[in-house]
């Protein structure tokens, strides 16, 4: 059995590939790693959603795990995140941490977010060739995380360093290695906040209470962990995808160009086009399941595939084609169910205001470099572009 997401074309461009696996069965078993190991990948929009919502497919990788030898060393806070959790313990974690991520959070940031941009945008040289990601994609996010968490000035670019490691795919040793100096900066960040109390969301979700409930020290540390990585990483992504699709759709970029207040509405497209996390986080099967007419055994991985959901032309008519006009508010790259994306709001807000201000600042945006010379991040995880070469 071959796996055919191996393919050094499946990079450039995921979804003829994912298509054709959806045409022969939206669910179907793929080799996972040596040994003859197997997972199944979820292709189809219908199948997706129901698996991101069935409670038999288990997040619990400390259950998954057990007893199994591996050379790994995450920290964990890092293997052992809400992500990797069921209820009701992820229930009980989410309440807290929605007590602290409100919307009114994110809407007292917009000014940050708007200034940041600003300042970035601020550093484009006019005329001349220019990373996006690493003018705006990359530092952006982390601006705003860090800012929301209350990560010091001087610490971001760590933190940034850090949260970039533990997406190295095919380093696990890097990835290893950063898992510990990120927990360990949060571990002694939230001994700081508890000596000197602030506003930030970090300070916030120290003093959660719900009753007579409140996160432990361990859950501080991997809760911080998460919301700084899980905060940026796929926001950084999300902007990279969205620029680069509109830069091959210059009737879409026209469009916005002469309205750029029409932003907003158009994000759900953006996000189902080409989604900034290609593949769900780890789940399995605590029992044998029918998913999609196929039968899964019990104790196998399952790989719910976000971005081929995605453009199930079952449920997106021509999904291939950008189309604005469309309600794409079913997507499924924010994730379903009781795992959906607690962020989503500030990812939204972040991407609003920047496309916006790229738009109104620098109108003939265009690409500068072939589409097929553009380098794609080797993780299946997350689908984010290395440089995006545009000319201002």
């Amino acid at each position: 059995m071959t796996d055919p997401t191996q393919d050094p074309r499946f990079l450039q461009d995921p979804y003829p590939t994912y298509a054709a696996m959806r045409s022969k069965c939206p669910v179907q078993p793929v080799p996972a790693g040596s040994g003859g190991r197997i997972s199944y990948l979820v292709t189809g929009y219908a199948e997706a959603r129901e698996a991101l919502g069935d409670s038999r497919l288990s997040k619990d990788t400390s259950v998954f795990f057990a007893g199994k030898e591996s050379q790994r060393r995450l920290h964990p806070a890092v293997a052992h995140t809400m992500l990797a959790s069921d209820p009701p313990q992820h229930t009980r974690l989410r309440k807290l941490v929605t007590k602290a991520f409100t919307t009114g959070a994110v809407t007292e940031l917009r000014p940050f977010i708007a200034q940041a941009t600003e300042e970035l945008l601020d550093q484009w040289p006019a005329g001349e060739q220019f990373d996006f990601v690493a003018g705006l994609a990359v530092p952006l996010p982390v601006l705003v995380i860090c800012e929301l968490l209350g990560v010091p000035e001087g610490d971001r670019p760590d933190v940034q360093r850090w949260s970039a490691e533990l997406f190295a795919a095919g380093r696990p040793e890097a990835v290893d290695a950063a898992s510990h100096s990120m927990a360990d900066y949060m571990t002694s960040l939230i001994a700081a906040k508890r000596l000197s109390p602030g506003s930030s969301l970090l300070d916030r979700l120290i003093s959660a209470r719900d009753g007579d409930e409140r996160l432990s020290e361990e859950e501080l540390v991997s809760l911080a962990v998460l919301l700084l990585v899980a905060g940026h990483e796929t926001t950084t992504n999300f902007l990279g995808n969205a620029v680069l699709a509109l830069l091959q759709h210059p009737a879409q970029l026209d469009r916005l160009r002469e309205n750029p207040d029409g932003v907003p509405a158009v994000l759900d497209e953006l996000l189902r086009f080409d989604s900034p996390v290609s593949t769900g986080t780890f789940r399995f099967t605590t029992e044998e399941i029918t998913l999609g007419g196929t039968d899964i055994p019990a104790d196998i991985p399952v790989l719910v595939s976000l971005g081929a959901a995605n453009r199930d032309p079952e449920r997106f008519p021509s999904p291939d084609v950008l189309d604005l006009d469309r309600d794409a508010a079913a997507h499924l790259s924010f994730g379903h169910g009781i795992h959906r994306c607690v962020g989503a709001p500030l990812a939204r807000a972040e991407a609003e205001i920047a496309l916006r201000a790229v738009l109104v600042r620098f109108p003939g945006v265009r690409l500068a470099a072939s589409p097929d010379q553009l380098e794609w991040r080797r993780t299946r995880l997350v689908r984010g572009l290395a440089s995006l070469p545009v000319l201002a």
